[in-house]
């Protein structure tokens, strides 16, 4: 059986909206961390086969097949093609899976799977506002579509009610979220105190470090915030943060790493992705890891850590609710509340960060899984080597 490696991971610092990356073209951002996975992998560019980028709202300096942009823009040799892929927040994480599957089906030998995002220049739904103006429409994508109506009728499609109704569900109270919150700040830090990122960060000009965790905060701070609907339990705090970065992850065949003298890192161990409730939206990691566990033959306690994305506190307490997970196991290093979320970057940030903690620990296998619009999760297994 065909297996699937990763050679080399990298992503840069994230920076935080407005910060030190929010100038910086998303092409150039992407150019910054492909330069660095070719040179420390030693990997001839030339003999890689696809550059798969995850990527949100292309439009503006995003549009145009960024994956494409950013490789170019790193002055890698033409003949390399480039593909962007959206699956809402999980666009690198599936960017990733592409790249993989290209490798395990014996199509490909060395593959670039990553992403890119600056939400400082291109806000969240920037690229649907934009579309739907010209033509007079104020409502999301779903809108007008008889289907969709019929099927879920005129239920709101909003990430914040989704993560309302997630933390009702699982009966998760904003103490217990305020909490996880600021244990996700505390873990960044000492991350970064430590030099815990130091290894798979490369920095782009004075951003060194991760620009979001809050030296500052606390939960008297976090528990004068108002909600951000109207009787919830949902404030800023608890959600991720708009950030801005690029993160890059190559994939190689046996027959690659023998013919270019690569060093295997982690094995892929198990790829896949599951939906569930579109409306509810980020729940999704909970069945999709039930899923994984399942197909791979594995249970949770076969895990040494797990990266699931903070996109809002109650996204990662249910999914521990529900699977029974070990929190010392998850998000080790602080989350996405702390570090950020550059949607389209996230996926390959977060298994970039994975590899690395499985490394410094000693651990053997990893979990990494998020929630994604339209209901969707991903879920890579990956063993260290």
């Amino acid at each position: 059986m065909a297996e699937a490696y990763i050679v080399e991971a990298v992503r840069t610092p994230v920076g935080r909206r407005g910060g030190g990356l929010s100038a910086v073209h998303p092409a150039d951002l992407g150019a910054h961390v492909l330069t660095a996975l070719m040179e420390r992998s030693g990997a001839d560019p030339a003999a890689v086969e696809d550059v798969v980028f995850g990527c949100l709202d292309t439009v503006g300096p995003q549009a145009g097949d960024i994956a494409r942009t950013c490789w170019l823009a790193a002055g890698l040799p033409e003949e390399v093609p480039g593909v962007t892929v959206d699956r809402q927040c999980g666009s690198s994480q599936q960017a990733l899976h592409f790249a993989a599957q290209g490798v395990l089906s014996g199509t490909q030998d060395l593959v670039v799977a990553g992403g890119v995002q600056n939400m400082s220049q291109i806000p969240i739904a920037f690229a649907t506002r934009q579309a739907a103006e010209p033509l007079g429409l104020t409502e999301g994508p779903f809108a007008g579509s008889e289907g969709w109506r019929a099927r879920y009728g005129d239920r709101p499609v909003n990430q914040f009610l989704g993560a309302e109704e997630i933390a009702r569900k699982w009966d998760i109270t904003r103490e217990a979220m305020e909490e996880f919150a600021l244990r996700s700040h505390l873990r960044a830090i000492r991350a970064i105190d430590e030099g815990r990122f130091d290894r798979e960060t490369v920095a782009y000009g004075d951003v060194t470090h991760d620009e979001g965790p809050r030296r500052d905060t606390s939960r008297e701070k976090m528990t004068g915030l108002q909600p951000l609907v109207e009787g919830g339990r949902l404030t800023a705090a608890l959600s991720s943060q708009i950030s801005d970065g690029a993160s890059a992850v190559l994939l190689a065949s046996e027959r690659a790493v023998r013919e270019h003298g690569l060093t295997p890192r982690a094995r892929i161990h198990h790829l896949s992705v599951r939906g569930e409730d579109p409306i509810r939206m980020l729940s999704a990691p909970i069945p999709a890891t039930a899923y994984a566990l399942k197909k791979s033959g594995m249970t949770l306690d076969a895990i040494d850590l797990v990266e699931i994305n903070e996109a809002f506190a109650p996204v990662v307490l249910a999914w521990q609710k529900a699977t029974g997970a070990d929190p010392e196991k998850v998000n080790v290093n602080g989350g996405a509340i702390a570090l950020g979320h550059p949607l389209g970057a996230t996926g390959t940030r977060l298994m970039t960060t994975l590899l690395h903690e499985l490394e410094r620990t000693g651990g053997r296998y990893g979990l990494q899984t998020m929630c994604e619009g339209g209901g969707q999760a991903n879920v890579t297994i990956v063993e260290r080597l």
